[in-house]
């Protein structure tokens, strides 16, 4: 029997360190390390990134969008890249924020949690705004093939508040709703739940409450978005055990060169640590 998502993910932040890095290939970073804003460019970007990181990084997050751009051949060069993060060692989490209805989501959720999927991820990103509910074929995907989905709750960008901290009919706000939604998915599960969500590193006190969520907490924001570790504290308080900080530019800006891409990260990594320890391993 295989290791639940939540399982893979405990193991992997205790051996490799809590931390998560993006892959986006943004037009600006391909020229910036010399290659070309094409299909060709976009996999020695991934060949490179992986040789420095794939071995080393608990999480990698390659954003869909930026391989989508290259049509059928950058799909192909996604499909490739999760291939061998995966045999490298690393959890993907594909940043792909879906969300739908009925067997729409349900594609969805063959298509990136299905073993028998090209683009199969350890985990995906998912946006709730047609209600948490309309994900339970991704939740129930995830369950089946021993996946996960991380859930968007309160993120970094300045437009998400007026949804996200909307007061619903129960004197909830939305992105509380959210979180209790998923706590419930989590409860009872050891040693961590297999459903995230999303709170941006830059969200700052939020006056949420985050106590029972049993799950992973994806933090994005940090680095060149404008956040840095020390702000993990201020937005979490003391629900910092399951807290996975995402980094992306800070650490990619530092390519092509493998050992600088490596520096990077141990910089970020260590930051991450000591903000997050001890954490309950």
């Amino acid at each position: 029997m295989t290791k639940s998502f939540g399982a893979r993910l405990h193991e992997a932040l205790g051996h490799r360190g809590p931390l998560c890095v993006g892959i986006d290939p943004h037009p600006s970073l391909l020229t910036a390390w010399g290659l070309t804003d094409d299909a060709d460019g976009l996999a020695r970007f991934c060949e490179i990134v992986i040789e420095a990181l794939g071995d080393r990084v608990a999480v990698m997050k390659p954003q869909s969008a930026f391989f989508e751009r290259h049509g059928s051949r950058g799909v192909a060069v996604l499909e490739s890249a999760i291939r061998q993060l995966r045999d490298a060692g690393s959890l993907v989490l594909l940043d792909v924020k879906r969300g739908d209805i009925g067997s729409t989501v349900a594609a969805y959720a063959a298509a990136y949690l299905d073993p028998a999927s090209p683009l199969r991820a350890d985990a995906i990103t998912a946006s709730p705004f047609l209600g948490v509910g309309s994900l339970r074929p991704m939740f129930d995907a995830a369950t089946a093939h021993d996946g996960g989905v991380f859930v968007l709750a309160l993120t970094s960008n300045p437009e998400g508040a007026a949804v996200q901290r909307a007061v619903g009919p129960g004197g909830r706000t939305v992105a509380q709703t959210v979180i209790d939604e998923i706590s419930q998915l989590n409860e009872g599960a050891t040693p961590l739940g297999s459903f995230g969500l999303v709170v941006g590193a830059t969200v700052g006190d939020t006056g949420h409450d985050l106590s029972r969520v049993n799950g992973p907490i994806l933090a994005p924001g940090l680095g060149a978005q404008g956040g840095n570790a020390s702000d993990l504290r201020t937005v979490f308080g003391n629900d910092l055990d399951w807290v996975v900080p995402s980094y992306s530019r800070e650490i990619l800006a530092r390519g092509p060169s493998v050992t600088d891409l490596r520096s990077a990260t141990g910089d970020v990594l260590a930051q991450c640590r000591a903000v997050l320890s001890p954490r309950s391993r």
